[in-house]
């Protein structure tokens, strides 16, 4: 039982399959955040959504209280849920997946979101993951990641990854889709660990950048451009007035040049600078005080 329903069957031209899951894979809600851009940007409709019962221990995803009208509690589930949309009159047409990462049958999950590739028309699933990391909030964000597609990969300039260790539902899901027969793309933005409270709009920016790239249809990406100038005004402004964060960042600049980025699910380099965790706790601490987050 794959725990699938259906609302409505969309009629799609082309359609792409965009993944994106908040939890481990998600630093600074940044894949979420490029799922949910889409989602706005193309007014997307649900269509479908899995059976929260088949795939989450509800100890570990809690369901939410909510109170509607003063009186009225609701209980709102964990989903995962498929929206649909037109992006553009020549761009490919998109299917969206979101949701909390699932906890239970990661392989029968995997199995449901190609059921509903191949009913959709989905030829190609892409799905975006965020990795916390020691990488300053000063320097460009270069997305790593795979495809397929060696033609694409040659054209991003993308590089095979060497990763090899404990992977998410994003790795499971995009090798799921490549054993298939489907052709696949994964991209990860690297997120600052010292300011990793969500939002982060360059990480979800550089994200949705890789995937216009990848597509060949561009997006207008000018909004979510002056909301990246904006968090990196406020993020240069706390840092200048913390004298040991600004020593760190200086430190993690000096780095930048052997930074790996070749990642495939998010785990950071070794710590280099000494108390590195403990001055992110504070910085964040100190963020929360002056209102920046």
């Amino acid at each position: 039982m794959s725990g699938l329903q259906w609302e409505s069957r969309p009629e799609l031209r082309d359609p792409i399959l965009v993944a994106a899951f908040t939890g481990w894979n998600d630093a600074g809600d940044a894949a979420s955040g490029a799922v949910a851009w889409l989602r706005t940007q193309f007014a997307a409709r649900p269509f479908a959504s899995i059976d929260p019962d088949e795939h989450y221990d509800f100890q570990a995803n809690r369901p939410e209280v909510q109170i509607l009208d003063g009186v009225t509690r609701e209980i709102s589930w964990p989903t995962l849920e498929f929206s649909a949309a037109t992006a553009s009159a020549t761009g490919p047409d998109l299917v969206l997946l979101s949701g909390p990462e699932p906890n239970l049958r990661w392989r029968a999950f995997c199995a449901t979101v190609l059921e509903v590739a191949r009913e959709t028309g989905c030829t190609t699933i892409v799905t975006f993951g965020a990795l916390l990391a020691d990488t300053p909030h000063t320097a460009p964000i270069h997305v790593s990641g795979s495809t397929t597609d060696v033609a694409a990969m040659e054209r991003l300039g993308l590089e095979p990854s060497r990763y090899e260790g404990p992977t998410g539902i994003v790795g499971v899901l995009h090798d799921t889709a490549r054993n298939a027969g489907l052709r696949s793309a994964s991209f990860w933005a690297p997120v600052p660990h010292y300011v990793a409270t969500p939002p982060n709009p360059p990480a979800t920016r550089a994200l949705l950048d890789r995937f216009a790239a990848f597509t060949e249809h561009p997006l207008n990406l000018r909004e979510l451009g002056v909301a990246s100038e904006a968090w990196r005004a406020r993020v240069d402004g706390a840092v200048e007035n913390d004298e040991e964060m600004r020593d760190y960042v200086r430190g993690l600049e000096a780095q930048q040049d052997d930074h790996i980025d070749d990642v495939d699910a998010g785990t950071a380099t070794e710590e280099e600078i000494p108390s590195g965790d403990d001055l992110a706790e504070a910085f964040e601490e100190y963020l929360r005080e002056q209102g920046l987050e």
